[in-house]
């Protein structure tokens, strides 16, 4: 695996260094366009519909179509808006996982311990476990700005995307009403129990992909190959970081404290702040040095 980001997850006033690493990929063949006649691979030129000009990539700007208007956004223009290049992602939020509505959920990836930060990390693993919340996050990735969840899965740490609330579609259809007869709901629920059973993802094959994988070997196989010379974009190298050691109890303290003042909750507020007080001592014990946000 390869690490496409590096930065830090910032808790508080406890900075974890990690690495993040993408948790899926595609199973599908990656197939390119041939000409039928030759085998020759076919290529894509920018033509001006205006000019008819070809024209390279640093010539192009962008536009935005209304439906009624275009207008035109130059790199420069572009280029001065406050774009967050942060290398950190920061927790704003922990809330009930039964709160995360599944619809929301985006891309994953897996957090790795960057460099000495292996307490930091295992502190913040555990903090998330006992909590039974997941940290709501953002973050930044390939110059966007991205909202986020962190819970846990074995022991790792895992960042699944979340889509922005204005990014979710209402239907727009009308669901007809039907009265059903207490018969029919019997029927339905004997159907589905007769369907029950523990979810096993390793049972279900892709049999598109199979047959073409099979298809490809086989003209492999009888020396239909042809020697065609293939591009492929490259990874940009990720990138090493590490932060200065901080004593990670008096972070906690400090953070605790901080959030305290910020929300006007003190220690003599209800039970369930008491119960995140005593988690968050606990979480305090287990370690005494760690790393410091740069």
């Amino acid at each position: 695996m390869r690490a496409i980001w590096s930065g830090d997850v910032s808790f508080g006033l406890v900075t974890v260094p990690i690495k993040l690493y993408s948790a899926t990929r595609s199973h599908e063949l990656s197939l390119h366009q041939v000409h039928d006649d030759d085998g020759g691979r076919i290529r894509y030129e920018r033509h001006c519909e205006v000019c008819g000009e070809k024209v390279d990539y640093k010539d192009i700007d962008k536009a935005y179509d209304s439906g009624e208007s275009t207008v035109i956004l130059t790199k420069e223009e572009l280029g001065e808006l406050p774009a967050d290049d942060s290398k950190e992602i920061a927790v704003e939020q922990f809330v009930p996982e039964d709160q995360i509505d599944s619809m929301e959920l985006d891309k994953s990836y897996y957090l790795e311990p960057a460099g000495k930060s292996a307490k930091a990390y295992v502190l913040l693993r555990r903090t998330v476990e006992e909590s039974s919340r997941v940290a709501i996050v953002t973050f930044t990735l390939r110059s966007k700005t991205r909202l986020g969840v962190l819970r846990v899965r074995g022991d790792v740490i895992v960042l699944q995307g979340l889509r922005w609330a204005d990014e979710l579609r209402d239907p727009e259809f009308d669901v007809p009403k039907s009265r059903l007869t207490k018969k029919e709901q019997e029927m339905a629920s004997s159907l589905v129990d007769s369907y029950a059973e523990d979810f096993d993802p390793e049972r279900f094959n892709d049999e598109y992909q199979d047959q073409l994988h099979t298809l490809v070997e086989e003209k492999l196989a009888h020396g239909e190959d042809i020697d065609t010379e293939a591009t492929f974009g490259e990874v940009e190298d990720d990138e090493e970081g590490d932060g200065n050691v901080i004593d990670l109890m008096e972070a906690l303290k400090q953070s605790v404290d901080s959030r305290r003042k910020s929300t006007g909750k003190g220690s003599g507020d209800s039970g369930q702040e008491k119960s995140g007080s005593k988690k968050t001592k606990a979480a305090k014990s287990s370690g005494s040095s760690q790393k410091k946000a740069s």
